[in-house]
């Protein structure tokens, strides 16, 4: 501890803790004695690409982390990336993320923004919303300069770069800009502090050489560990369908959760609750407390427990829900193509409709349905369920 300054080197280690790491050692005290000399809060930055519409628990991680500078006085800087995106951030990638259209990704940054709002604290002194178009959008000449802080040497010393190039798979030049890019945010806010997952070290640290190259102060780099999704293996990630969204029902959070291996659970309660699971509970009661909590904090108490409720009557009792939300189905006294009901009920294609029938996942007063074309005496009045939780019932269009 440092005796000429404590209170620095004590609130670095509380903010710190919980990270993987937290570079240069040393560095977030240092930055914290700076800014107090200065009379100033510190900058600490986050940006994230809205190549998916929703977040995740997954990137509640880091967010929970920014709220912890918020709560200690420190101003954070949510970067959304509208131009990164347009790019594609290959980290972790072995082969290029597909491109999504200027429309896709202004209606994402939207959803994404409104989101981040349910972890961070929105007043405005303690965040500023960026978009990294307002400094990317650059003349040429800019863009060379930018380009001149850094070798392909240095680039191809990330991991997933050398694997791609190793393989000899491509890796485009806009790819190798990406971690530059990344890096001129943190010159463009003045970042003393970017926060992200282990996969983001290398643009992280990168950060710093782009902003010493600029003549500016280096960043603290600070990685936070990386949930696993549902599965139990992999990232959190839409993509790969493992995923829980904090705008999701609350039923859906809690059945989700539920199906969490139980050797994952561990690291849901350390990263998402900061705690351990009560070791008087069974893993099958821990689980139950970690989706209650879950459920709880982005929906209320009242919600969890009535999640629940839900999910014994469905899953344990074999009963379908007391309230169900009703759709109207079109048919006259013939057959009826269930793939196009489900489209209308539950916004599915017809493709993935015929799909889940062809595997058993739609059933009608609980029997499995086994053909496409139904008659339409069979839907009116029936409970039609797709999965384990999503319940309609059918009334035939007058």
């Amino acid at each position: 501890m440092d005796e000429s300054d404590p209170e620095a080197s004590r609130q670095a280690a509380e903010l710190a803790a919980g990270a993987e790491e937290c570079l240069p050692e040393g560095g977030l005290a240092e930055k914290l004695r700076t800014a107090r000399r200065e009379g100033r809060p510190l900058r600490v930055k986050l940006g994230i690409d809205p190549t998916a519409p929703d977040i995740h628990l997954g990137h509640v991680v880091v967010l929970d982390k920014l709220r912890a500078f918020q709560d200690a006085g420190h101003v954070v800087v949510l970067i959304v990336g509208d131009y990164t995106a347009r790019v594609g951030d290959p980290s972790g990638r072995s082969s290029t993320r597909p491109v999504l259209s200027g429309k896709e990704i202004d209606a994402n940054a939207h959803t994404f923004q409104e989101q981040a709002y349910r972890v961070l604290d929105p007043d405005p002194a303690k965040v500023e919303v960026r978009r990294n178009g307002e400094w990317l959008d650059m003349r040429v000449d800019d863009l060379f300069a930018l380009a001149r802080t850094t070798t392909v040497a240095q680039l191809l010393e990330r991991d997933d770069f050398a694997k791609r190039f190793g393989a000899r798979e491509p890796i485009s030049v806009l790819e190798l800009l990406y971690p530059l890019l990344q890096g001129y945010d943190s010159v463009a806010v003045r970042a003393d502090v970017e926060l992200g997952g282990t996969d983001q070290k290398f643009n992280l640290l990168l950060g710093r050489d782009v902003q010493r190259a600029y003549g500016l102060p280096e960043q603290v780099a600070l990685t936070m560990p990386i949930l696993p999704g549902t599965d139990g293996v992999q990232r959190m990630s839409k993509s790969l369908g493992n995923y829980v969204g904090v705008t999701e029902p609350p039923d859906e959070i809690y059945g989700k959760t539920l199906s969490v291996p139980d050797d994952a659970m561990a690291a849901w309660y350390r990263l998402l609750l900061r705690t351990g699971p009560d070791p008087e509970l069974g893993p099958r009661d821990a689980k139950r407390a970690l989706a209650r909590a879950l459920v709880a904090r982005f929906h209320g108490a009242d919600a969890a427990t009535a999640a629940e409720e839900r999910f014994d009557r469905i899953h344990v009792e074999r009963e379908a829900p007391e309230e169900i939300e009703e759709a109207t189905f079109a048919g006259d006294d013939g057959a009826v193509h269930l793939p196009g009901v489900l489209e209308e009920a539950f916004g599915l294609s017809r493709s993935e409709g015929r799909r889940l029938i062809a595997q058993g996942g739609v059933r009608l007063d609980g029997e499995a349905v086994t053909d496409a074309d139904v008659p339409a005496d069979r839907l009116d009045g029936a409970v039609l369920q797709v999965g384990k939780r999503r319940f309609r019932r059918l009334r035939r269009a007058s």
